[in-house]
């Protein structure tokens, strides 16, 4: 039995996406027996707890002992679990996952490395606690060095291990973040995508660019903006639309190009179809540790959908990506741009789903289970 460990993460897109997801492939095409274990705050937690399930009726959710910095007395029930389920071996999706497995004598233990989380939580106040703020570095460290095994989202976070923490091992597969069956099973033909863009009320010269996701710190807001509004001086067929709340600095380019701009939020189900409709999609973000060695879902997603991405450089592997497979643009060299034939559409959302399903990392998952 595996068990895949979460802890203080709420359910979202990106859960459902990349951890449940992750665990339904493991039953499906893997054949693991394995169980997602979410300790999950007491805040909101019968409302959250409800979520998961609806998603993974077999998922064990349980409270998480109140106070991140109090991480280490959940110890003691996830040692009950081990030994309930005859855990061979626990995925730590976080540092501190990871850690409370090691502490809770995990036979073997894999870290799910999501990123730089030290720099992450310095650069972008993730995390504001002092004393966590003090461990942090440490409890990374040894996750890294002394996990049994690794995941990492991108080539550039094993370089940053070996820089930072002189990783010297290879007992890693490096898996990005992949797409889930809702994009991978999007129909993309041309009756669609104009039926999509009806909806949306764009006309077949509008060249339209979208950008879908949250307006925290890190997707450097300003920079988008700035882009945004260099590009709707520029070309008068420019249309942008943000999936995503809408924050002072939305607001402000929306007052400023009423016509051309629009902001509103979605359903995850709806989302593929919206994007289906665009042109490109928007992934501009400044260059911090944080992003250097990111892996973000939505360059998948945009692919999958058919968009070609402009994309800041240094962004995870993704910026070589754009430039060797040529489905898109670093954001300081837009010049010409223009609408997206069926063809092209046809042909990224293909690409998307040969490097980004998790077929794609069959063998990849497969080493999880058989590493000795």
């Amino acid at each position: 039995m595996i068990i895949y460990l979460t802890f203080n993460d709420t359910p979202s897109g990106i859960y459902s996406s990349q951890v449940i997801d992750v665990v339904k492939f493991f039953h499906a095409e893997l054949k693991q027996s394995i169980k997602l274990v979410a300790f999950i705050s007491l805040r909101g937690f019968f409302k959250n707890r409800k979520k998961i399930k609806q998603e993974m009726t077999d998922a064990f959710v349980v409270p998480m002992y109140p106070g991140i910095a109090n991480w280490r007395v959940n110890k003691y029930f996830l040692s009950l679990v081990l030994r309930w389920y005859k855990v061979d071996k626990v995925i730590g999706r976080s540092v501190i996952a990871t850690n409370l497995a090691m502490l809770s004598k995990a036979k073997k233990v894999i870290y799910d490395g999501r990123g730089a989380i030290g720099a992450e939580w310095r650069e972008y106040s993730v995390v504001t606690h002092s004393t966590m703020l003090n461990e942090i570095d440490e409890l990374e460290r040894n996750a890294v060095i002394n996990s049994h095994y690794r995941i990492a989202v991108s080539q550039q976070l094993v370089n940053y291990w070996h820089n930072h923490f002189n990783y010297k091992q290879e007992n890693h597969v490096v898996i990005p973040c992949t797409i889930n069956k809702q994009f991978e099973d999007l129909e993309i033909s041309e009756k669609n995508v104009i039926q999509q863009r009806n909806k949306l009320g764009y006309q077949s010269e509008d060249i339209v660019m979208v950008y879908s996701g949250s307006v925290a710190a890190w997707q450097s807001f300003d920079m988008i903006i700035n882009f945004a509004t260099k590009m709707l001086h520029q070309n008068t067929n420019v249309k942008f639309l943000f999936l995503s709340d809408c924050n002072q600095l939305i607001a402000e380019l929306i007052k400023a190009f009423p016509n051309h701009v629009n902001c509103f939020k979605v359903s995850v189900n709806e989302v593929p179809n919206i994007l289906m409709a665009c042109d490109y999609g928007l992934l501009i973000r400044e260059d911090s540790i944080t992003n250097q060695v990111a892996s973000p879902v939505k360059f998948a997603e945009y692919l999958a959908c058919g968009l070609r991405v402009i994309i800041s450089p240094k962004l995870g592997d993704f910026s070589d990506t754009v430039q060797a497979d040529q489905v898109g643009e670093l954001y300081h060299f837009v010049k010409d741009i223009t609408n997206s034939s069926i063809f092209q559409k046809q042909h990224i959302h293909n690409l998307a789903i040969t490097k980004f399903s998790k077929n794609c990392f069959h063998n990849d998952f497969q080493s999880l289970i058989t590493f000795s």
